[in-house]
């Protein structure tokens, strides 16, 4: 007789979420061979098939999905039970899942946790990254105890602001206003607040589209393009601060007000009651996360 396992229930939940055995055997650091095994023993176990393959990735049945759903369940109570029994031993231990944006993520999010680690040594981390959106999304739904994000989303729950900084236009030669639409621009992918925000300020500026010449993933390739003379962008200014041989002005609302974007410390006030997240916030305030 086959007994369904905790391990089991990771398995369903990462092969729900990626829709893809490879993904979820790569996540998981097992074989491919070892998942379908795993599948094919729970099929048998329930007497149902659970997934479909076809050409790229698995569906799920109905059945499938309803158990996917149940390991997703068993995992988030599984969580829950281990916080509060570390929480009961009154020491600063366990695994805090933080979500964290893009940017946040490379430049800043290194140094807090070495920090952070050399005054509690035993805490380990589950971290996501991503745009901000997708980690307002994470600790909407309870899936991290808090994230780092850039700009404002509806939120009931508790938020700090870590800092603010100027949109401007970065360039590597200087210009004129009149100058940008003509000019070779550089354009990344980023979440719809930014988006909004940039394409707002040039429709109001200009009735031309800019002359996009160059379009990345990412703020950082965009920097890296920026830095080798190949276009201007429009972007935070602490992406190009450590570069001062590029020309850089803030960008004004039609009020006159420097355009602003503001990073956040997003989380739930009843996550304080985990002494690892009260910890870790206590930390956070205790720095000038925008100097570091």
């Amino acid at each position: 007789m086959y007994f369904v396992n905790y391990q089991d229930w990771e398995m369903l939940a990462a092969l729900y979420t990626t829709e893809n055995i490879t993904k979820a055997a790569e996540q998981l650091f097992v074989s491919q061979p070892t998942l379908t095994s795993r599948i094919q023993k729970l099929e048998e176990h329930y007497d149902v098939q659970l997934i479909i393959r076809k050409r790229r990735g698995v569906t799920f049945t109905p059945e499938g999905e309803q158990l996917a759903q149940h390991a997703q369940n068993m995992i988030r109570e599984q969580r829950m039970i281990e916080e509060k029994i570390n929480n009961m031993k009154n020491q600063v231990t366990g695994t805090l899942r933080v979500g964290v944006s893009n940017f946040f993520a490379l430049n800043k999010m290194p140094k807090l946790l070495r920090l952070f680690k050399q005054e509690y040594p035993h805490v380990e981390f589950q971290m996501v990254t991503g745009w901000s959106s997708a980690m307002h999304r994470l600790v909407l739904n309870n899936e991290v105890h808090l994230s780092f994000i850039k700009g404002d989303y509806p939120w009931k729950g508790k938020r700090e602001l870590l800092y603010e900084e100027e949109i401007c236009v970065a360039s590597p030669w200087d210009f004129t206003w009149d100058d940008l639409p003509n000019m070779p621009r550089i354009d990344y992918h980023t979440d719809e607040n930014m988006k909004s925000l940039v394409d707002e300020w040039w429709y109001h500026q200009y009735s031309k589209r800019p002359n996009t010449t160059i379009q990345v993933n990412q703020v950082e390739t965009c920097k890296e393009m920026i830095v080798n003379g190949l276009g201007f962008s429009i972007l935070a200014n602490l992406v190009v601060r450590p570069y001062p041989e590029l020309f850089v002005k803030p960008l004004y609302k039609p009020s006159g007000e420097p355009m602003i974007r503001k990073t956040w410390m997003y989380y739930h006030e009843d996550s304080l009651q985990l002494n690892i997240v009260h910890a870790f916030i206590r930390f956070i305030r205790g720095l000038d996360v925008k100097a570091i």
